[in-house]
């Protein structure tokens, strides 16, 4: 029995240190590989080291609500907009309140900045508006005997409705320049399908080419197509006005962008659903159909009004079976009705993916409790950031060089495997962060760079747990080969629970921080991990291998691990086998 315990190997040992160390030379090499693959070779920066775009928005309240301005509201607003920047795929985007009326929102450089300041922009009501006519962008002259009007079929999404839920794209009407003036025309003589009954259900102007203004008894009303005639919405003045300052219940104009560039007026009854009655919507896409969708499910009282409106717009034609999708005083969509919606809709046509989830992102996110005007949009460089990166780059500098210093004064050759340790968890911390850029957005600030050179001491500690283990183990008069094995098992549990905690307390500033305080979280729980994986996967392994070579294994002074400098007792097995003898033979005692 004494021989198979004679040849047993020590608790916690390493059999085949390899096989781990090839482990983490293919992760290295892998993610090397995919981060100039990508194209990505340095990570995303922050605003505040990469400079960005800072947009300040005033809440305004709606004439005789002005108590509408208060800390709910606009804590409220900051939370959408927010959200809505999220939505965009745009990372480290600060949304936060100044003073009782103002939001500022900081985009960093590297985003879709045009984008994100679009949808910031876009803060007002959202309305479902019935669609009375549709019209080319400018005014147009008069019908000749050839050709009549101006094109009124707009390329907008379609939508596809089979009962509450989903159908068939509808095609995108492809009337002649003269059918489309008629059908203006005649848009403009039929009662609206309006469901509260305004105003603009008795529109009726006379059947020329274009809708002109008709002396009726209602002034209001032909200023209103008075207006629809002579909005030009290529002017981006006019469209920046075109639907401004009315009240749902009223009848309006507005442009509306069929594609980039190409736009198109509208003429658009009162609101007949309001965009807080929107529950949920999201761009999707459909497997079976291979296209793009935007689903949208409405609250209760919202479910009735939609109801209400799908089913009168149904048995209507091209325009009058629309209804405006108008954020902002803006036509974002202006799906067609083919069959009555209550609960929820879908919306498709020519959708891809980017626009599919943008007029998700509009819909679910439109209705905020104050409408916000853009005070101010300034550029914001990256001179002060640049200075204080550069400072605290130094600082890190530092502060390493001391750590290799103390390493190389007090563990002499042993340091090599800490700096060597040191520089792959480095080597990978980077590569993860520049591949973390594209993929999930992630942006390296200030507090970001903070985490990552305090980082530098947690990983230099686990280090430095591990060599002392290995030390203790040599002045109880063991070796190094098995010192080093029966040291892992001791340094393993401390290490895991040091690194435990550190990652829960960088989980638990993360959760409940915003803004550049995740920055520096997020790199302290991501370095806390790459610890653990390097103390595994390489410093272990390496000082199994060392173990076995002379240098190390027989203490040389330079080596760190020299038995007298440590103050080692005598070798456990000569002391066992110069015993034996006298135990042996009773006689001679």
């Amino acid at each position: 029995m004494a021989a198979p315990k004679k040849g047993r190997r020590p608790a916690g040992g390493q059999s085949r240190p390899g096989r781990a160390l090839a482990l983490i030379l293919i992760a290295m090499v892998a993610l090397t590989g995919g981060m100039f693959w990508s194209g990505h070779t340095t990570p995303r920066l922050g605003i505040d080291l990469a400079g960005g775009t800072s947009i300040t928005l005033k809440a305004k309240a709606e004439p005789g609500q002005e108590s509408a301005v208060n800390e709910t509201n606009m804590n409220t607003a900051v939370g959408i907009i927010e959200r809505r920047v999220n939505g965009l795929g745009v990372s480290e985007a600060e949304v936060q309140t100044q003073g009782r009326e103002n939001i500022i929102v900081n985009i960093p450089r590297g985003t879709n900045e045009k984008q994100a300041r679009e949808q910031v922009g876009t803060t007002a009501q959202l309305y479902f508006r019935p669609v009375l006519a549709v019209a080319a962008a400018a005014p147009q002259p008069a019908p000749t005997a050839s050709s009549s009007g101006s094109p009124s079929a707009s390329p907008k999404p379609s939508s596809s409705a089979s009962g509450a839920t989903a159908g068939e794209k509808s095609a995108t009407p492809t009337a002649t320049a003269s059918t489309q003036g008629r059908a203006l025309t005649e848009a403009l003589k039929a009662p609206s399908p309006t469901p509260t009954g305004s105003a603009s259900s008795s529109t009726t102007p006379k059947a020329t080419g274009t809708p002109q203004a008709t002396p009726t008894p209602d002034a209001a009303q032909a200023a209103l197509e008075q207006k629809f005639a002579t909005l030009n919405c290529l002017d981006p003045k006019q469209r920046s006005v075109a639907g401004q300052g009315v009240k749902p219940a009223e009848p309006t104009v507005a442009c509306g962008e069929d594609a980039p560039g190409i736009w198109s007026k509208y003429l658009l009854g009162p609101a007949a659903v309001d965009g807080k009655d929107v529950d949920d919507a999201k761009g999707a896409l459909d497997p079976q159909r291979g296209m793009w969708i935007v689903n949208m499910e409405f609250t209760d009282a919202g479910s009735k009004k939609f109801q209400a409106i799908t089913s009168k717009l149904a048995s209507q034609t091209d325009p009058q079976n629309r209804f405006a999708i108008v954020l902002d005083g803006e036509v974002v969509s202006a799906p067609s009705v083919r069959t009555t919606l209550s609960a929820s809709a879908e919306i498709s046509g020519n959708f891809n993916q980017q626009s599919a989830q943008d007029l998700g992102n509009i819909l679910s996110y439109g209705a905020l409790p104050l409408t916000f005007e853009t005070q101010s949009v300034d550029t914001v460089t990256a001179a002060l950031g640049g200075d204080q990166l550069e400072a605290g780059l130094i600082a890190g500098a530092i502060g390493l060089g001391l750590v290799i210093v103390y390493l190389v004064a007090y563990y002499r050759g042993l340091s090599l495997v800490a700096i060597l340790s040191l520089g792959v968890s480095a080597l990978l911390t980077y590569v993860i962060m520049a591949l973390l850029g594209p993929a999930i957005g992630f942006a390296l600030n200030l507090p970001a760079v903070c985490g990552a050179i305090v980082a530098i001491g947690i990983t230099a500690d686990s280090f430095i747990v591990y060599f002392e283990r290995i030390r203790d183990e040599l002045r109880e008069g063991r070796t190094l080969r098995p010192a080093v094995e029966r040291a892992w098992p001791r340094a393993r549990r401390t290490i895991l629970v040091s690194d435990f905690v550190s990652f829960l307390a960088a989980a638990v500033l993360f959760l409940v921080t915003v803004g550049k305080v995740q920055g520096f979280a997020f790199t302290l729980g991501l370095t806390t991990l790459l610890d653990v994986v390097v103390v595994f996967l390489f410093t272990k392994p390496v000082m199994t291998m060392l173990a076995k070579t002379k240098f190390f294994g027989n203490g040389h002074p330079w080596s760190g691990l020299d038995p007298k400098r440590l103050g080692a007792k005598p070798p456990l097995r000569r002391a066992r086998r110069a015993t034996a003898p006298a135990a042996a033979d009773p006689k001679e005692a």
